[in-house]
């Protein structure tokens, strides 16, 4: 078993315990990979590096049903500190099934963003009665987090987890999939709530998903979506299709202006009648987005900055027909 070679020290979150630090110049299973728990037994863990290489790190703990978002840091070559909860009202998070725990992005000066799908007992509620969208800031002084906002004004039927994406600009992205104007997930909607002032204050959510073959393409209801924005302010939505209730590929959208308007392109096909509950993820070099994602079992890997003709996508090693949750870290060295 051969390892990738990386010339610098980063991390990378697996599972949903532990992560995994690759020792620089790592090249044999045999040399030093260290598996930490996640701080107090947490799970469902999301992390980010910010450019000291410091590692911000989220992660769930408590009632599936009901949970708490805790945060953590740890400085290169330090501790970890101690853990603050994120979510001002205890028992407001969930973490049933995998995909609707917390998400964590870093926006301009460094400040941390979490959006989180809320608990059935979470405050402020949904119009509807369903979860609420859930969003929170590290507060000025950087030792605590402000109290959780629900994002959600107009919609409703919060299913699949939400996703949150910031830039150095201040610009503060939180997207989910809600129902749209007809019932079934062939009708459900992408939703964006856009803040330009460093998640200060955020506009009324509006529908963001693109049209395929002159029409909606859906929302696969249980899958998690994922939000990036990245250095230069691209935005990108990565999220699973429902389209005739059968087609459950990838769809990306991309907008260069700041979430106003988006571009569509669908990334795969997967033909398939029921709900896989999968997940996404994405990261950036300086040259290129990266996502990676779920196919029938398979896990693909692909740069989103490709122009012309069909995607080039690289699949795991070997075949499973059992794979699930990837996720991807790059170094500076890309």
């Amino acid at each position: 078993m051969k390892l990738l070679r990386f010339n610098s020290l980063f991390a990378l979150i697996i599972g949903m315990h532990v992560f995994v630090t690759f020792t620089p110049k790592a090249q044999e299973a045999t040399e030093k990979v260290k598996l930490m728990r996640t701080p107090n037994n947490g799970i469902q863990p999301q992390a980010v590096v910010d450019e000291r290489g410091t590692l911000h790190l989220i992660y769930l703990a408590g009632d599936p049903a009901a949970s708490d978002v805790f945060y953590v840091r740890r400085a290169p070559g330090k501790d970890f500190s101690t853990a603050v909860r994120v979510n001002s009202q205890p028992g407001s998070a969930i973490a049933i099934g995998t995909i609707r725990g917390a998400q964590i992005a870093l926006g301009k000066n460094g400040r941390v963003h979490v959006a989180w799908n809320g608990s059935n007992q979470a405050m402020p509620g949904s119009q509807s009665n369903s979860s609420p969208m859930l969003y929170t800031r590290m507060n000025d002084a950087g030792n605590g987090f402000e109290p959780q906002r629900n994002l959600m004004q107009s919609t409703q039927s919060l299913d699949g987890g939400g996703s949150v994406a910031a830039d150095k600009f201040g610009n503060v992205y939180v997207v989910w999939h809600a129902a749209g104007e007809q019932k079934g997930e062939q009708h459900r909607r992408v939703w964006l709530a856009r803040s330009s002032d460093d998640g200060k204050t955020f506009a009324r959510e509006i529908a963001v998903d693109s049209a395929a073959n002159g029409k909606l393409t859906g929302a696969c209801g249980c899958c998690g979506l994922r939000a990036f924005a990245d250095s230069r302010g691209v935005l990108s939505l990565l999220y699973r299709t429902a389209t005739d209730m059968t087609e459950r590929g990838m769809f990306l959208l991309t907008s260069t202006d700041k979430g106003k308007t988006f571009s569509g392109r669908r990334l795969d096909n997967w033909n398939l009648t029921t709900c896989p509950m999968s997940s996404v993820t994405m990261a950036a070099t300086s040259a290129q987005n990266l996502a990676a994602w779920e196919n029938n079992g398979q896990v693909f890997f692909a740069a989103l900055n490709q122009t012309g003709g069909d995607l080039v996508k690289i699949s795991a090693p070997d075949e499973t027909g059992k794979r699930k949750h990837p996720a991807i870290a790059v170094n500076k060295l890309g």
